[in-house]
């Protein structure tokens, strides 16, 4: 096996770059450093498209420059000149300055652009045999019968035959969904032991255009609309000339409406339709011949507040704007990660992670980056989908969140809230939640079973039968029973709730785990090349040495149960028997506590942070600790302390703090912060699926 591997597209538009991202995600989850690097590219504006795109995605520390060999004027001129030795010789030379700063390095081919277009597939086999790369040919089966995708096949398998290229496998894409197995039987005929095929049906919503490609494709003045409406979906494309009313007859969700920029009668309509609730949500206007609404039309136009619309201008009339539009093609972009939950769902659904694996030859990296860390959350989730329920389920992240997990295809969502408000909001926002559950607090069948089932639990606290049915109409309180009777696996709030508001109920009557006084919680601190565990920085505020034990404890497990090994540092302001006073005096004491119950951890304390993270530090105050200096979990001795540190560090640092994370509970309740992004929920939800799992186990 080789450590790189080269993409090349057999034919254009075959959805290379979905390949490329999906093994890229692959090979980040057991590989630190992970090169890209493309052979020939045609800048625009000094950009490659697809080295912007992994680069950003992925955090890459290489400069563009050196992620490519040669650009295409360049590729030009030597192969014009007869000169193809030479073009080969400055592709390797970038391409072996490269490698020597990486793992391994995934290499992805040309564009079919341009004059090498008919002899392209053939010309990126020699590049990958000059690079010693093993190949991966991308087939496009877009608009394809079975059988001329059986020819095309074996069309580039005769090219890399007469190459004598280091053949991997095949990937046909965008194949007919109806086709798929058909596809899939022809591969087998002339597959070899060692081949990886894999087949992956066209995915539709891939192939749509946004609001960004238009943009972006015309250099658009932007007059209306805020950064969401980019990432709009446009389903179709209308010519708004005609009347007012025959116009309200062609729009449809997701469409893009063209229309001659003096049409002030146009656009103020179908303002209109996106306040009314009988019409559907268009995804934007583009407004032509250079025309700008008049000052008047625009004070209005700004004094709507946040409608889901996109609304630009361009210079171009309205018939060339229109041909315009159709010539844009769909390009994933690293800040869409509606589009990239999409692809990356679509890729991981039809392609084997643990076969495709087999390509990569080195051992696994035993750093843990940010990006292994989110990735082996994904991938843990997936194992063994649970059902999630989010109470928030109007609020537009969870609704967000929502469908990037759903196409992530990784857990099960059930929302909480009216129905018909959720939708409304979702088609809004353009989003879709085919596979989520809705439950109504207001009216659903579980809600006699609920309220009493929390009566004959708080009966004796006071509880009469008619609170119990009020108080189960609270969604905390709803959302957490779900998951006291198993019909969800974990809870995920506080995007609007208070962390109160969102924990009080499972304090209630999910309760904490046998053996545990308390529930904690902890943050997992995603550095360059590790992942720390610190507890508690978000729910005690001075907990006893009691208390800090049982944080301990149940912050090693969380570390063991998401692949960190737990070294423990009980920290406190002086190290090992130097310092006396109360405070020492706790967190040696619930050093003490923890061994006894819990033995085989590795526990160290009273110890202070320097010494814990710092092997040389640790060498001269801790010479004989195996904890100082590689502490991987860090238990601080109060709430100040805690919430203080992990913000400075996080700072400072540029370490990424996914949490805080529930500890302690018989079933996973987690809380958010009312500040959280998208990202942070989804990350909240595949680390409350996991949990589940393990006490699964």
């Amino acid at each position: 096996m080789s450590k790189n591997l080269y993409i090349a597209a057999a034919e254009a538009d075959s959805g290379k770059s979905l390949i490329v991202l999906g093994i890229m995600n692959i090979l980040l989850r057991y590989v630190k450093r992970v090169g890209f690097f493309r052979p020939i590219v045609s800048l625009k504006k000094n950009q490659d498209h697809d080295i912007e795109l992994v680069s950003k995605l992925y955090n890459l520390p290489f400069e563009q420059n050196s992620m490519y060999g040669v650009t295409s004027e360049e590729a030009q001129a030597l192969i014009q000149g007869g000169y193809m030795d030479d073009l080969f010789s400055a592709i390797l030379n970038k391409y072996k300055k490269l490698e020597q700063q990486c793992d391994f390095v995934l290499c992805e081919g040309t564009d079919f652009t341009g004059s090498l277009k008919p002899f392209e597939f053939d010309f990126n086999a020699q590049i990958a045999n000059n690079l010693g790369a093993p190949i991966i040919a991308v087939v496009n089966g877009h608009g394809k019968i079975v059988g001329e995708i059986a020819d095309t096949i074996q069309m580039f398998k005769n090219v890399l035959t007469r190459e004598k290229c280091s053949y991997v496998g095949m990937f046909v894409n965008r194949v007919n969904p109806e086709d798929r197995l058909s596809v899939t039987e022809v591969l087998k005929k002339s597959k070899t032991d060692s081949e990886i095929d894999f087949v992956i049906p066209e995915q539709a919503l891939l192939q749509k255009i946004t609001i960004r490609h238009i943009i972006d494709a015309l250099h658009a003045d932007w007059i209306y609309g805020d950064d969401e409406v980019l990432d709009y979906d446009v389903n179709d494309l209308k010519i708004g000339a005609m009347n007012v009313e025959h116009i309200l007859k062609l729009t449809n969700n997701g469409t893009l409406v063209i229309t001659p920029g003096d049409r002030t009668d146009v656009l103020t309509i179908l303002f209109m339709t996106l306040l009314s609730d009988n019409y559907p949500k268009i995804a934007g206007i583009i407004l032509t011949g250079g025309y700008r609404p008049n000052e008047e039309l625009m004070k209005l136009i700004r004094g709507i507040k946040k409608l889901p619309v996109a609304v630009f201008k361009v210079e171009t009339d309205t018939f060339d704007t229109a041909m315009n539009v159709s010539k844009i093609r769909p390009l994933l972009t690293h800040d869409n990660e509606r589009r990239m939950a999409i692809a990356l769902g679509h890729f991981d659904a039809h392609v084997d992670a643990s076969i495709l694996k087999q390509i990569v030859s080195v051992a696994p990296s035993s750093v843990v980056t940010p990006i292994m860390f989110e990735y082996q959350l994904y991938e843990r989730a997936r194992a063994h989908r649970k059902h999630i329920v989010l109470p928030e389920g109007t609020e537009e992240r969870m609704l967000r969140a929502t469908e990037i997990l759903l196409r992530r295809n990784v857990v099960d969502i059930t929302l909480l809230g009216n129905e018909a408000e959720i939708l409304k909001k979702a088609d809004s926002l353009h989003l879709k939640l085919t596979g989520a559950n809705i439950i109504d607090p207001f009216d659903n069948d579980l809600i006699n079973d609920y309220a009493l089932t929390y009566f004959k639990l708080r009966k004796e606290k006071g509880i009469t039968r008619e609170a119990a049915f009020d108080i189960m109409r609270d969604v905390s309180y709803l959302g957490t029973m779900m998951v006291y009777k198993g019909h969800a696996d974990g809870m995920v709030s506080g995007s609007v709730h208070t962390t109160q508001h969102t924990i009080r109920p499972a304090f209630e009557f999910i309760k904490t785990k046998p053996g545990f006084s308390i529930v904690s919680s902890c943050f997992f601190m995603c550095f360059e090349d590790k992942v720390l565990v610190y507890a508690d920085c978000a729910v005690n505020p001075n907990p006893n040495s009691e208390q800090l034990a049982d944080i301990a404890i149940s912050s090693a497990d969380t570390a063991k149960a998401f692949g960190i090994e737990p070294l423990i540092a009980m920290l406190s302001y002086s190290t090992g028997e130097s310092g006396k006073g109360e405070d020492v005096e706790k967190v040696r004491k619930a050093t003490d506590i923890a061994r006894k119950r819990r033995p085989e951890l590795k526990i160290e304390g009273p110890i202070q942070y320097d010494a814990a993270i710092d092997a040389t530090v640790a060498k001269q105050k801790m010479p004989d600790s195996k904890v100082a200096g590689k502490a991987t979990v860090y238990i601080f001795p109060d709430l100040n302390t805690g919430n203080n540190t992990y913000k400075a560090v996080q700072r400072a640092s540029g370490a990424l703090a996914v949490g805080p994370v529930s500890q302690g509970l018989n079933k996973p309740v987690n809380d958010l912060s009312r500040g959280c992004t998208v990202k942070d929920i989804v990350n909240t939800v595949l680390i409350t699926a996991i949990q589940s799992q393990m006490n699964g186990k």
